[in-house]
């Protein structure tokens, strides 16, 4: 049976895909570490599926409505899948207590974009080179494979700013990268688990992405109501407070 502590977790991080558009995937980790109680490359692994199935869900209706741009899912996805595979790979090398050192950085950069975002309409339409669109999908996807975040905060501002698409689409298309990259990244770590005798745990994983996608409809709904520019502001700080902890106890944990 699933931590009950562990359901307002599951339940904030559909909420944030839901208000936000994304920051749900950066709750995943703390949430199955410090609320489920699992080892940290335990949770970096079932991070990735639940980010996985959670942005397959929430395609969905950009597919049927034609909003998503496949130019760009194949530019950066494909180098992004390979990146999620190096940085999988390259995370079997490190201990888990640095994979969440580096974790709490990724957090605290994600706030500081939440809180400084940057101003992509001057950049819609202005298509850089393939090269640089699969340069960027591959270094996104190393951090994805290595901290286990599936990286929308990167990934989006990198479709409007190199791809040349809106908003709207970046969003959308970001969607189907993310569960591309995510699911590479748990198929590597769930052989290297397996290896060393450590057991993915399904209904976690299942309860987690369950409750997720439940906050995702519920946060659709209250995102009609409220600022979404205050919201961002709100959980920027709330990342930043977080991503500190993080930092110090694993930090902690590491120099000792």
């Amino acid at each position: 049976m699933v931590a009950l502590l562990a359901w307002p977790g599951a339940l904030a991080i559909g909420l944030s895909l839901g208000l936000l558009g994304s920051g749900g995937s950066i709750l995943t980790v703390p949430v199955l570490v410090y609320l489920v109680g699992q080892d940290e490359k335990l949770a970096i692994a079932s991070s990735l599926a639940i980010v996985g199935i959670i942005s397959i869900v929430a395609s969905i209706p950009y597919i049927r409505r034609g909003e998503i741009d496949w130019r760009n899912v194949w530019l950066f996805g494909i180098p992004g899948m390979m990146g999620t595979y190096l940085g999988a790979w390259s995370a079997t090398y490190v201990s888990g207590l640095f994979q969440l050192t580096v974790f709490a950085l990724v957090m605290i950069a994600a706030a500081f974009l939440m809180l400084r975002p940057l101003n992509l309409e001057n950049n819609v339409g202005r298509v850089r080179s393939r090269r640089h669109i699969a340069m960027d999908g591959l270094v996104v996807g190393m951090v994805t494979g290595f901290v286990g975040v599936g990286g929308g905060f990167l990934v989006v501002p990198a479709l409007v700013l190199l791809g040349g698409l809106t908003m709207h689409r970046a969003v959308a298309t970001s969607l189907i990268i993310i569960a591309m990259k995510s699911l590479v990244g748990f198929a590597k770590y769930a052989t290297v688990l397996q290896a060393n005798g450590i057991q993915i745990d399904v209904e976690v994983i299942l309860f987690i992405t369950a409750f997720g996608i439940a906050g995702s409809f519920a946060g659709i709904a209250i995102a009609q109501r409220v600022s979404t520019e205050k919201l961002q502001h709100v959980f920027g700080l709330f990342l930043i407070v977080m991503g500190v902890y993080i930092l110090g106890t694993s930090g902690f944990q590491l120099i000792n």
